[in-house]
């Protein structure tokens, strides 16, 4: 039996993070990298490469890339496999939030949503998986949410994004895990990034924190953390799974 140590390390893997400039993706760059591996960051931030350089470790990269746009998604790609010469973790994080009642949202904010919350968890992993498929080993963490599962007021386009993931994550899961590549989701609750805490300060966020079991809202790491679980050898028989951080709220 390995030491969980061991079974926990990243050492020779290598990543790629959507949207990991900031927020939950850098906390789950953070942590991939502390335990080993080499992270390209892909980001429409100026600021990625700096981003990059400032993760634990060496030889690490940021590609700034639009990822509702499938040449960009192409590009960041091959970059990282130009790089590290495979990536073996894929983390389909970048996402967008905009929040409208079913009867006032916009087409395009229902198109944009569904681009940058879908589609790009689609492009990167049609383009990434077949070549982990091939070298026998991979994992895809893909960020879903709670509202992947409940009704939430104002959420149609996140909702339907998100539930979309799930579907995705299991036909993943299902024609790749016999190659050796896992598929899973995270759903969150409510994170507290800077852009979490300035959208659910104050009575609103008291409120639905008030319906959460734990009675607080998550932070980045703890969601980093079981990212970098599924991403470790200690998962390696969790393939499918929708990973529920959300201190309970969807339990009732």
């Amino acid at each position: 039996m390995k030491p969980f140590s061991e079974l926990m390390s990243l050492k020779g893997r290598t990543a790629l993070v959507t949207g990991g400039a900031s927020g939950i993706g850098y906390a789950i760059a953070q942590r991939l990298a502390e335990q080993g591996a080499r992270v390209c960051l892909v980001d429409l931030s100026d600021h990625v490469t700096e981003a990059a350089n400032r993760l634990p470790g060496t030889g690490h990269s940021g590609v700034q890339a639009n990822v509702t746009d499938e040449d960009a998604v192409l590009r960041s790609c091959n970059e990282a496999l130009e790089a590290f010469g495979k990536v073996d973790i894929l983390v389909n994080n970048a996402g967008v939030a905009l929040i409208a009642k079913a009867g006032e949202l916009t087409t395009q904010a229902w198109d944009t949503t569904l681009s940058i919350n879908l589609r790009a968890a689609f492009l990167f992993s049609r383009t990434l998986g077949p070549q982990m498929c091939k070298n026998g080993f991979g994992r895809i963490i893909s960020m879903a949410s709670q509202a992947a599962v409940v009704a939430l007021e104002g959420h149609i386009a996140y909702t339907a994004s998100k539930a979309g993931i799930l579907g995705m994550t299991k036909v993943l899961a299902y024609e790749w895990g016999p190659h050796g590549v896992t598929a899973n989701a995270i759903s969150p609750t409510v994170v507290e990034t800077e852009l979490g805490k300035k959208v659910w300060a104050g009575p609103v966020g008291d409120a639905f924190k008030a319906q959460i079991p734990t009675g607080r809202f998550a932070q980045p790491d703890e969601i980093a953390c079981a990212a970098t679980y599924l991403a470790s050898e200690a998962a390696a028989m969790v393939n499918g799974e929708n990973f529920f951080v959300d201190g309970g709220y969807t339990i009732r």
